[in-house]
């Protein structure tokens, strides 16, 4: 079976990247981003739309409506739409479209690093290594990432280029027509065709040098003699990897589809074994990133659970049902769980923490069949009935009952499952899980147990008059009787005091947190640094190398490592790019100079905490430029940041003030921190204002002028140099190194690519300072500005909202018409999430009632079932807040499948009503009696059974499903009260039956 931490789902994102050189944020918006925009409006499939503009680049970012689920009829449909308006973008614009790949997920990554190695000989290595991991079984990608991009520089010297009248087209043309790849022809030669190949493709660097560039006066020149040809790496370098401060290049993996992680995670060890030994002393292999390493450990643990689960039921079965009737109750247990593993086999679900959560869960409403068919025969041969023949009857009586309630609790699952969200795909599978186990329960407990009930089950016929042979259960049962008919007698009473309960849940309900989804609990820690955008690669590189030298205080040495302290195991820095997509938690940003992320491994989940204070902590005190944003991994299907606040307008700088207003609101709500907002201030810019009659006075053009700028400081590609499978770039640069200074911008010489003549920039332009946004975003086509902020340890993002959405609601009554706010982060999610589910709930409702109506063919009844269902929330809520948990979406799960434990419980219960009225002509009053102490063993069983096998969940299952165990737990133990009491209370005021000078003398 696939083995995954969390069950696949849907990632319904496209980004599409246009590069558009020269321009400007404002000019990128309006000639590239609009236009693309205003043609993908006609896509209906979208949910939203966002682009980021800045130098250069347009980056627009697709969501995808969650109602679909076939991704390739959208992603042709969006191709097709960008294709009709590409005509239309400016001259030398790329358009690269990202879909199936951004769902990529790298689960392994290894650095490599070697002390004195060149990046060269490292990527060489990665080479090596990517071929022959590609080839194992379960492995479908891989990535190299921090390859240092090599060219080969031809650094001219201006004198020499002025004296000899050259252009940069003259220097071209003069390489490519040496630097040739073309075929000669063939010849016959005796019986033989003989293939012609000419010389000319460069077979040296040093080649190069020779190259002949003919003059305008007739003569020539070597290109070695007025340019110095050398081999390195492109400068500025686009992205920098280091591992623990030392240079490396990293591999990501990614586990084919049905694959197995863990399997992959030991056919990669097994791998880098062999190299580790094939390579010289000095190559290092690290893991920076191990998914399989935390699946199998999470699988495991969740394995441990459910066995602890199984183990802690089997001793509540044999301790309060004996050995016998324990051991035909405990049948059901393997029995089920076997068929339910083949027939998830079968239907493709894989071993995760979802679907194992599923099997605790459903131990305890498995077990509840079982339970409740032997407590049938065992009452039947109390009363003298014979072994068969209470076997028979019980099945008979019960299996619809059993069945109905079975679909009942099934049911109250089918709205997670339909949900039509990332949510609903991840915990939809419990749906699934869950149906399969009771319906294997339901079919075990017609036939297994009767069957075995006849062969252990040994039951004499009950003595009423020796009170000495009373068990447990007929101790508590004297005190349940009298307290069941004392508040028969005072319904009004009893619920008042239930109403009572409601009120105050609904008091302690605000002081119980909402965390819509809990980071991951993983030994991990992300960090993201960004700088002003304007910020060069070299000063990124050096707060990172800064900030790499903080940790390395708390990095552990081999030897600490294996005496298991507590510390960092190893980190990777990422400068200008993003990791290799390592989790669905995490998202990599597009390539930037101003940005970095680092992955810092833990030793354990308590001390990312310690990590995080500290870095948050040094970085505060030593960067104040730096924006940095320090946390655990995210979970799938969670906010990057658990608040934004997007406000859309037209005019930025309106914006710009409104931005202002919020982010000193949210600095005043206690245990905020990080706040920003993604727009960031302006920079400056030169503009080079070129005179046109000064220019035309130095038989310049303005398209001379540009490109003797770029080819003097950037440089400009004049052809390939090829060696072995590599194709380099042949790059053509003045031989000025380092920065500028104003006074060398203004010198530097524009050539005439027409004649070769040249004169000084400050001839021809004059140099102005102007300033600018540094990136424009929009969001549904609106110029948007989000702001941003995390919370502290102690305080949650809906504590914060809570404060600052009324005052927002009374702010936007001043702002000018068309500006407008709406909100991100973990409202947004908790909408999508939670929303999509309640959607469905309607349905799921309808069916329950179908199936309660089509049960007792009576209204009444099933109201009275409905009715106790909200009563759940009091114990789901006052556990929450005992055990000073939180609510979120688990939490949501939790109290939403409560209410089918509580309908099965209901539906045993009033059925036996019914039995008692018209099979063994009871009065009302008995008969409500009479069905309630004989359901008071199996009720009790069953409560105490799911309990026991929540505890496991609750102490061992993280952080995630902690508010689903508590829920279910605690909203438990107060369910079985609605149900021994409140049911029968209920039953008695719709049917009008009096207690009033009831005693229960004829039970």
């Amino acid at each position: 079976m696939p083995r995954d931490s969390m069950p696949p789902f849907t990632v319904r994102f496209v980004s599409i990247i246009t590069t558009y050189p020269g321009g400007s944020p404002e000019r990128v918006e309006m000639l590239v981003t609009d236009k693309i925009e205003k043609q993908l409006q006609q896509v209906s499939e979208l949910k939203s739309i966002k682009s980021e503009s800045r130098n250069n680049v347009s980056i627009i970012t697709l969501e995808i409506k969650e109602m679909y689920t076939k991704m390739q009829p959208i992603y042709d449909k969006i191709r097709r739409r960008v294709a009709e308006v590409e005509p239309d973008l400016p001259d030398g614009c790329s358009v690269q479209i990202k879909d199936e790949d951004i769902v990529d997920v790298f689960g392994v990554i290894y650095s490599i690093t070697g002390d004195g190695y060149t990046y060269k000989e490292l990527y060489d290595i990665a080479k090596d290594v990517k071929d022959g991991l590609i080839k194992l079984p379960n492995a479908a990608r891989i990535e190299i990432v921090g390859e240092q991009v090599e060219n080969v520089f031809v650094e001219f010297d201006n004198a020499a280029v002025s004296k000899y009248g050259l252009t940069t087209n003259m220097i071209k043309n003069a390489i490519a027509n040496t630097n040739i790849i073309f075929p000669g022809g063939d010849v016959k030669f005796g019986t033989e065709r003989i293939i012609l190949e000419p010389t000319g493709s460069f077979e040296t660097v040093s080649q190069i040098e020779k190259v002949v560039i003919p003059l305008q006066n007739g003569q020539s020149v070597h290109l070695g003699d007025i340019a110095k040809i050398r081999r390195g790496y492109k400068d500025p370098t686009e992205s920098i990897v280091t591992v623990s401060g030392q240079p490396a290049i990293s591999l990501g993996v990614k586990l084919k589809e049905g694959g197995n992680i863990v399997q992959l995670g030991q056919e990669i060890d097994e791998k880098i074994k062999y190299y580790q030994q094939q390579y010289p002393w000095g190559i290092e292999f690290t893991r920076t990133a191990s998914a399989d390493l935390y699946v199998e450990s999470s699988v495991d643990d969740f394995v441990s659970n459910l066995l602890q689960s199984v183990a802690t039921v089997l001793v509540v079965m044999f301790l309060f049902l004996g050995l016998r009737t324990g051991l035909v109750v405990s049948a059901l247990i393997p029995s089920t769980i076997v068929i339910t593993f083949v027939i998830m086999g079968l239907l493709d679900v894989g071993l995760n923490q979802i679907s194992l959560a599923a099997l605790i869960m459903a131990l305890g409403m498995l077990v509840d069949n079982a339970i409740v068919m032997s407590e049938s025969i065992m009452v039947k041969m109390e009363r003298g009935a014979k072994v068969y023949n209470a076997a028979i009857d019980s099945a008979k009586e019960l299996m619809v009952p059993l069945l109905i309630s079975t679909l009942t609790t099934s049911a109250a699952f089918l709205a997670f499952f339909l949900a039509k969200s990332t949510m609903g795909e991840v915990v939809g599978p419990i749906f699934v899980v869950i149906t399969i186990a009771l319906i294997s329960s339901w079919v075990m407990s017609i036939t297994l147990i009767p069957l075995l009930a006849i062969y252990l089950i040994k039951v004499k016929p009950k003595d009423t008059s020796n009170e000495t042979n009373q068990s447990n259960f007929d101790k508590l049962l004297g005190y349940y009787k009298p307290f069941l008919i004392w508040n028969l007698k005072r319904p009004v009473l009893f619920l008042g005091i239930i109403g009572l309960c409601f009120l105050s849940m609904t008091k302690i309900a605000p002081h119980v947190p909402f965390i819509f989804m809990p980071d991951s609990d993983r030994a991990l820690v992300t960090v993201n640094l960004e700088l002003p955008m304007t910020s060069d690669i070299s000063v990124t590189k050096d707060v990172v190398a800064k900030v790499d030298e903080y940790l390395k205080r708390f990095l552990l040495t081999a030897e600490q490592a294996q005496n298991e302290e507590e510390g960092i195991l190893d980190y990777t820095s990422y400068v200008g790019e993003g990791a290799p997509k390592y989790d669905l938690g995490y998202q990599a940003p597009e390539k930037s100079s101003y940005t970095a992320h680092i992955l810092v491994n833990t030793t354990s989940n308590e001390f990312n905490q310690v990590v995080i204070d500290s870095l948050d902590w040094y970085c505060f005190n030593n960067f104040p430029d730096l924006q940095p944003r320090i946390k655990r991994l995210g979970s799938a299907g969670g906010a990057d940041n658990p608040i934004e606040v997007r406000i859309s307008g037209r005019d930025p700088m309106v914006l710009y003030q409104l931005v202002n207003k919020v982010k000193a609101k949210l600095a005043e709500s206690p245990g905020t921190k990080d706040i920003n907002d993604d727009w960031g201030v302006k920079t400056k810019k030169f503009i080079i204002k070129i005179d046109p009659d000064r220019a035309e006075l130095a038989s310049v053009t303005n398209q001379d002028i540009a490109m003797s700028m770029l080819t003097s400081i950037s440089g400009v590609e004049l052809d390939r140099y090829r060696e072995a499978d590599e194709s380099i770039p042949i790059m053509m640069k003045d031989n000025h190194d380092g920065e500028y200074s104003l006074r060398e911008l203004e010198s530097i010489n524009i050539y005439s690519q027409m004649n070769g003549n040249n004169v000084p920039l400050k001839q021809v332009a004059d140099i102005i300072t102007d300033w600018q946004f540094t990136k424009i975003k929009r969001y549904d086509l609106f110029k948007t500005i989000t702001v941003t902020a995390n919370v502290d340890k102690n305080t949650t993002s809906s504590e914060v909202m809570n404060t600052i959405t009324p005052w927002l609601e009374e702010d936007q009554k001043e702002w000018e018409t068309g500006y407008f706010y709406d909100f991100g982060g973990d409202i947004e999610k908790t909408q999508s999430g939670i929303g999509s589910v309640v959607a469905f709930l309607p349905l799921a409702f309808c069916i329950i009632v179908l199936l309660l109506v089509g049960q007792f063919n009576s209204i009444k009844k099933s109201l009275i079932i409905l009715f106790t269902i909200p009563m759940g929330a009091i114990g789901v809520y006052y556990g929450l807040f005992i055990a000073d948990s939180y609510m979120g979406f688990f939490g949501f799960l939790g109290l939403v499948s409560l209410a089918g434990i509580v309908i099965n419980n209901g539906i045993v219960l009033i059925d036996r009503i019914e039995i008692e009225l018209t099979e063994n002509k009871r009065t009302p009053a008995d008969a409500i009696v009479a069905a309630a102490t004989e359901r008071f063993r199996p009720i009790l069983l069953t409560t105490a059974t799911t309990v026991c096998g929540l505890i496991p969940l609750w102490l061992g299952g993280g952080i995630m499903f902690e508010p689903l165990a508590i829920s279910l737990l605690f909203g438990l133990l107060f369910a079985t009260v609605l149900t021994l009491v409140l049911v029968p209370v209920f039953y008695s005021l719709f049917y009008k039956v009096k207690f009033k000078n009831y005693d229960g003398s004829n039970l």
